[in-house]
């Protein structure tokens, strides 16, 4: 937990108007926004990650349970409002948005493209949803060799209980997992 800031990036992925809809109330957003503002407030880059898909869907095979259904049901291509980062969290001027393919924030994206030019070895994720990108991201990322922390209450579940389990049992094996207050205190030290 020692790695310097500026070899850290904070990834928020997947909060796109489609998505944040699902969480009930712009309250939800609150831990995300203080992440956002202390990741800019020490010169941490912000990277948002939103999942779209081209019009035609031709990346999405029938193999795909999830990605075939979007496709037969329509949306979520990448100039549709549904996949637009949410007015709630929007980027600043510069700021990086990657388009992925897939769940992972890796997948059909040149997001990794980004880490390396700038010498990035530590990932602080936040995500809806914990099950989805931020599972596979934290998978993927430990493959890749980052460290890694994931901001519990900056992520977002359908089911709490799956959210618990993972943050709690599945997460610690390959990240720290701490809240936006503790990841902000820890900026201070």
């Amino acid at each position: 937990m020692s790695t310097p800031t500026s070899n850290a990036a904070l990834l928020v992925m997947d909060l796109q108007n489609a998505i944040v809809s699902r969480m009930g109330s712009d309250e939800a957003l609150k831990p995300f926004q203080k992440a956002i503002a202390a990741a800019r407030e020490n010169h941490i880059p912000v990277f948002f990650v939103r999942v779209a898909l081209r019009e035609g869907y031709p990346e999405v095979s029938s193999r795909n349970k999830m990605f075939s259904q979007i496709a037969s049901y329509g949306g979520m291509t990448v100039n549709d409002f549904a996949t637009q980062i949410h007015e709630g969290v929007k980027p600043e001027p510069g700021e990086q948005v990657i388009v992925k393919k897939r769940v992972s924030a890796f997948a059909g994206s040149d997001l990794e493209i980004l880490l390396r030019s700038r010498n990035i070895n530590t990932l602080i994720l936040s995500g809806i949803s914990t099950s989805g990108v931020v599972l596979s991201t934290v998978r993927e990322a430990a493959d890749k060799d980052y460290a890694i922390r994931v901001l519990s209450d900056a992520c977002f579940d359908a089911d709490p209980e799956v959210h618990r389990v993972l943050t709690e049992k599945v997460f610690p094996r390959q990240a720290d997992v701490m809240t936006v207050d503790a990841w902000v205190d820890s900026l201070k030290a």
